[in-house]
């Protein structure tokens, strides 16, 4: 039986469901004046009601006090969304001056809740609430001007000048989110209920929970860059998986389920918590989730105001007290007990036919739709389950990561980067007030693992583990140089380099045995799968031990990522994968190794084929190498040497130096160095010849050069 929950001094909802928040618009169809209105209301319908939130807190004194020590007072997020227009809109270059560079300046950049203890203790000279409130009237004008005289052409893409418009509309309704949040997390005495934001009144007994099945399944996920709706950057690209199949509880977990986690110790017992949720709960000194009050009884802390538990409604955790909630389920019941990852919450919304809201009132607690507070986990159905979206945003095992063909947008182009290092979870769904884009299926927002949003969580039982994905951006400029180089865009009309020197070689090599092959000085080694679409067996050698990780990676993981350089301290992200390459099927047939050239171990033999690409030049005893590379290749066999021959004493003595000097008075070049140091068991079977190369350092820097390669036939034994 549903009950009411008892009112606090506050009126019924003023808003009839469904007539509040518009939904984002579809931006690739309509007509010019019929598009430029639905932006136009979309923007006025979100940035006023974001002002209307404020009216949430008692008097001005609210704005400047803190909510938690971690984030800056309401002040700063009152100011800031304006101010987030303005300066992307300049950056755009569609406004020809700023609205108030002191404004545009102090609300610019929000805190990172990077560590519970990070405690932000600056003090700053904050403008009034009259003056900011005055502010962002003279941004709703400029926006609104705006949108009558900006050129309108569709569909609005990446590149149209009406997306830093909708960008600043979407990235309002994440703070119309987050900053509902810190007023759910100021002092009861700094707010005071309004109409509009009148919590749902409902609650009754909490079901029993129980796991349904999930069959097995594929998911594809990753929005197409010309989809028809607004998307942040780490929605974009390709994602596929396949997903074992698990058991889902049919209900998110409720006050009541949770209750009996805490009764039993379970915020006392360390074995239930990981090093991190343990560091969290000893410093939080939690004992019971954030939001739960005791006065003769529990109680609930909504926005506005306290109410008795609804036990019935989910509980609302942080990623820490989740996991561990799993880890007390998992002993109490003997199952695989864990929280679902991004991709099992996909196949779940699959099996429960998940659609995108729709301009009606939708069928899950989203959208302020039905009320600003969480309801009771029984009142949404999809398919077996219940709140597979909407109520509460649910935790993942996932840290957020980038699909295949990530990007970022040149106007936001730290909105997830920062993001990518292992320690922010995703968090998928929505919650009752998750609006836009956050309640489009593709959303994907990550959160710090002790972070506290409209969040709580469902769990599974998966004879599976938690796949973890890889975020890894590599940084290292030589290394990301040298990833560009063999696995990225080609440049000037150059073709890439190493599948240039492998074509090469492959082509000398047709009509003779292909069985094993040695790309030596293989660097990141693009070389060593171009040569495996024929070679049984190529092995990979290289000296650094990075660039022989980075080729480990991409045959292992079959993408590699890195970030590239491209103006001071301004980078670009890049993923590159083997199977845009199309050398996805070689990567069984090669294996990476550190080693020195010039000692080789004897198991580095019985090669058809020897790469040397860009080697000798950089080596400190070439003239050992070249003498007993020999011994390492069949009858038969070929040695391809490439080199720009830029002989430096600071990789070579000068007397190891076979070329590049004066012998017996006349030029001695390392062509005829290296006849002198191979004659003897080779013949050189095709003229040299010169092959160019563009190595990038940054957008505006390029290293052109050209390497000269022979091609050279072991003699019989």
């Amino acid at each position: 039986m549903t009950m009411p929950i008892p009112e606090a001094q506050s009126p019924t909802r003023a808003l009839n469901p469904g007539a509040g928040l518009l939904r984002t618009p579809d931006l690739s169809v309509g007509s010019e004046e019929d598009k430029r209105a639905e932006i136009a209301s979309y923007f006025t319908n979100t940035f006023d009601t974001y002002t209307r939130l404020f009216d949430c807190l008692a008097d001005d004194s609210g704005y400047f006090q803190k909510s938690i020590p971690l984030r800056h007072p309401l002040i700063f997020y009152l100011g800031h969304t304006a101010t987030f227009f303005v300066n992307k809109l300049v950056l755009a270059k569609l406004l020809p001056e700023r609205i108030d560079p002191h404004m545009e300046s102090i609300f610019a950049v929000g805190v990172d809740e990077m560590s519970w203890d990070d405690l932000d203790e600056d003090h700053y000279d904050w403008p009034t609430v009259a003056e900011v409130m005055d502010y962002r009237a003279k941004v709703r004008a400029t926006v609104l001007e705006l949108t009558e005289s900006l050129p309108l052409s569709l569909p609005i893409n990446w590149e149209n000048p009406w997306w830093p418009i909708v960008m600043g509309v979407e990235h309002e309704r994440i703070h119309l989110e987050t900053s509902s949040v810190l007023i759910r997390q100021h002092d009861l005495a700094k707010v005071r209920p309004q109409p509009e934001w009148a919590p749902i009144r409902g609650t009754g007994e909490a079901p029993e929970n129980e796991l349904v099945t999930v069959p097995a399944g594929k998911v594809s996920t990753g929005k197409p860059y010309d989809d028809a709706f607004y998307g942040w950057d780490n929605e974009y690209g390709e994602h596929e998986a396949h997903v074992d199949e698990f058991r889902a509880s049919q209900y998110l977990v409720s006050n009541q389920e949770f209750l009996e986690f805490v009764e039993a110790g379970g915020y006392q017992e360390d074995r239930f918590w990981n090093e991190e949720g343990c560091a969290w709960r000893q410093f939080a000194k939690a004992r019971h989730p954030t939001f739960w009050r005791w006065q003769n009884g529990w109680h609930l802390r909504l926005m506005t105001e306290e109410v008795e538990m609804p036990w019935d409604w989910p509980v609302e955790v942080n990623y820490h007290e989740a996991k561990a909630f799993c880890e007390w389920k998992r002993e109490q019941t003997g199952q695989p007990v864990r929280l679902p990852t991004e991709d099992e919450w996909y196949r779940l919304c699959a099996e429960a036919g998940i659609e995108e809201v729709g301009h009606d009132p939708s069928n899950a607690n989203l959208h302020l739709d039905h009320g600003a507070s969480s309801c009771p986990v029984t009142r949404f159905r999809h398919g077996q389950w219940f709140d597979v979206v909407g109520n509460v945003w649910q935790w993942t095992e996932t840290p957020t990561y980038p699909f295949d063909n990530f990007k970022v947008h040149p106007l936001y182009d730290d909105f997830t980067t920062p993001t990518f290092d292992g320690q922010h979870n995703l968090i998928k769904g929505g919650s009752w007030i998750s609006c836009g884009n956050e309640a489009r299926l593709s959303a994907r927002y990550a959160f710090r693992r002790h972070f506290f949003q409209h969040a709580g969580f469902r769990y599974i039982a998966s004879e599976s583990e938690a796949v973890q994905p890889n975020a890894y951006y590599e940084s290292d400029r030589l290394l990301t140089e040298y990833a560009e180089f063999h696995f990225g865009d080609t440049w000037f009309g150059v073709e890439n380099f190493p599948k240039t020197l492998a074509d090469l070689a492959l082509d000398a090599r047709k009509g003779k045995p292909t069985g094993k092959a040695l790309d030596l000085g293989c660097a990141c080694g693009r070389s060593s799968f171009e040569l495996a679409r024929e070679f049984n067996d190529v092995e990979g050698v290289d000296f650094s031990a990075n660039f022989i990780r980075l080729g480990a990676e991409m045959a292992e993981q079959g993408s590699i990522r890195y970030a590239l350089a491209e103006e001071g301290e301004l980078v670009s992200y890049h993923t590159r994968t083997l199977k845009e390459l199309g050398l996805e099927e070689c990567s069984e047939r090669v294996s990476f190794y550190q080693g020195d050239a010039c000692n080789l171990k004897p198991q580095y033999s019985g090669y058809d084929l020897v790469l040397a690409a860009n080697l000798i030049d950089r080596l400190y005893r070439p003239r050992r190498f070249l003498d007993r590379i020999h011994e390492r290749i069949n009858n038969g066999g070929l040695l391809v040497i490439a080199s720009p021959y830029t002989w430096l004493e600071e990789h070579t003595p000068k007397e190891e130096w076979i070329g590049g000097f004066k012998k017996d008075g006349e030029n001695h070049t390392t062509l005829d160095g290296l006849k002198e140091h191979l004659l003897q068991h080779f013949r050189l079977v095709r003229e040299p010849r010169k092959v160019p190369f563009v190595i990038r350092e940054t957008q505006h820097k390029f290293q052109h050069t050209l390497s000269e390669v022979t091609i050279w036939e072991r003699l019989p034994r």
